[in-house]
């Protein structure tokens, strides 16, 4: 069966989240060169892990996204920000009068998209200055390092593996499974659509402590292992897994290296 999007792809993992994915760098604003003049839109926003960063850097920050918790975790987590604007949205339903955008992000999430048409409707939506940028980040685990660490690495095959032993070897997604992942050749698409790429943007992945809360929010954070997915098991699987956590950390801390992040910047 081919996947298809439907509204359960996220379903339970707006609580989890934020806390369950590594924070994008604070330095990453500063290399849109943005003044504070403009407006964002943030395609695939979640809980504004994104938008919250760039939002000071525009006049109006929109975030946008298919799952309502998401869209109200976003809001409470802008409580007091008078720039953003949260709407429950599709991309494929874009442009929806939300108007002319100066910066149009993607960060984790075009590939759930249809690309081309997708694609096709945000370059139409970016201002005569306009540029999208898309996003190339692993956020809910970080990546092997030879640099000594002050705690030891989360087991993360470990927990992909407990993880398999509830729900199958075959990645979930939704109500669909995606058994060679998601699609890549994103370059392809955005020059199909008419763009070109202006420039990429390389930041180093920089060492994070975690806690046992933190790395059970980035299991569930995942398309591929919400809650909602392990149903009446989801208490029993939660024991096992905080068990592991527990055996691999007599502290409940773990060290590891983020990913390096890249974002190429294209216009139209």
């Amino acid at each position: 069966m081919s996947w298809e999007w439907d509204p359960t792809l996220y379903a339970g993992s707006a609580e989890y989240y934020a806390r369950g994915r590594i924070d994008y760098p604070a330095a990453l604003a500063a290399e849109f060169e943005l003044n504070g003049s403009g407006r964002l839109l943030d395609v695939g926003c979640g809980p504004g892990s994104l938008t919250l960063l760039l939002a000071g850097e525009v006049e109006e920050a929109v975030g946008i996204d298919a799952d309502p918790d998401m869209i109200a975790e976003a809001e409470r987590r802008a409580a007091g920000l008078s720039n953003t604007r949260w709407v429950c949205l599709r991309a494929e339903e874009l442009p929806a009068g939300l108007g002319k955008f100066r910066l149009v992000t993607f960060a984790q999430s075009f590939h759930w998209t249809d690309r081309p048409r997708v694609a096709a409707i945000v370059r139409g939506m970016l201002a005569a200055d306009g540029a999208c940028a898309h996003l190339h980040a692993i956020t809910h685990k970080g990546v092997a390092t030879a640099v000594p660490l002050e705690h030891p690495s989360p087991p993360h095959a470990e927990i992909t593996e407990l993880v398999r032993e509830y729900l199958g070897p075959v990645r979930r997604a939704g109500r669909s499974r995606l058994p060679h992942g998601t699609p890549g050749g994103e370059s392809e698409i955005y020059r199909a659509a008419g763009f070109t790429m202006v420039r990429r943007i390389e930041m180093a992945g920089r060492v994070v402590t975690r806690d046992i809360d933190d790395l059970v929010a980035s299991v569930y954070s995942l398309s591929s292992s919400t809650p909602h997915l392990f149903g009446e098991l989801q208490p029993e699987f939660e024991v096992d897994l905080r068990e592991l956590l527990w055996r691999s950390s007599s502290s409940g801390l773990f060290s590891e290296r983020a990913a390096d992040l890249a974002v190429d910047v294209w216009c139209p």
